[in-house]
């Protein structure tokens, strides 16, 4: 139990503020799961009366998100860091759901709160997330690689690997047929070339899946070729 503590003089309510949330990311972290998380339990540890933690967050949901956020912002520094690292637009982006993927399993609680329960509205997180994925999606239409509308190609990217990091979360127990972080490889290339093609060709324009499978291994020689010659 935290030790009481005086009242706070003026101007030091943004302190308590930050000793509050760090408090909750604390109970967060050695529970695994957002359940511990109540305002009486943020108020004994931080060594404050639970008014006093009401003062800051009106309601344990809002303490809960904003504890989240402060997490989220961490993610948002990595993901333009790591893509200002590399100049080719589709592995700038493929690095950018690579550090989502790996951000998300390494704070399950957080992800969990912020994208994988029901909202009345958009989460800040979620619109933060989605802000980094359409820009390294609209860096590679510029590029000519992707075609289409950015922000409908990162719905879908954004999709793909939302749907990867909550299954694993949710499911650890499954068996898997990949380690994570391989699994995690092959549905961004699955993701990725998959996107690539796709916004070229109409959707009448496939052909039966015997022509499809000729194309497509063609195609497969061709790069494989000139990555040999590119060494």
């Amino acid at each position: 139990m935290g030790a009481k503590r005086t009242k706070a003089r003026p101007g030091e309510g943004e302190k308590l503020r930050g000793e509050i949330l760090r408090a909750a990311d604390a109970l967060l972290g050695e529970e695994g799961t957002d359940e511990a998380l109540t305002l009486r339990a943020v108020a004994r540890r931080t060594g404050v009366s639970t008014p006093s933690v009401y003062a800051h967050f009106p309601s344990r949901d809002a303490l809960l998100e904003a504890v989240c956020l402060r997490v989220w912002d961490e993610l948002e520094r990595r993901m333009r860091e790591h893509a200002a690292e590399i100049a080719d637009p589709m592995r700038a982006l493929s690095r950018c759901a690579r550090v989502y993927a790996r951000f998300a399993l390494d704070h399950p609680v957080q992800y969990r709160v912020l994208l994988m329960r029901p909202s009345g509205g958009s989460s800040p997180g979620a619109v933060a997330c989605f802000r980094h994925l359409a820009d390294a999606t609209a860096a590679c239409v510029r590029a000519g690689i992707l075609r289409g509308e950015p922000e409908v190609l990162a719905v879908g990217l954004w999709s793909a690997m939302h749907g990867c990091v909550s299954l694993l979360i949710a499911q650890p127990g499954f068996d898997w047929p990949e380690e994570p972080e391989a699994l995690i490889d092959t549905v961004i290339r699955m993701a990725g070339l998959g996107t690539a093609l796709a916004c070229r060709v109409p959707r009448e324009a496939i052909p039966p899946s015997a022509v499809m499978a000729d194309d497509l291994d063609g195609l497969a020689m061709a790069w494989t070729k000139r990555a040999e010659e590119a060494r």
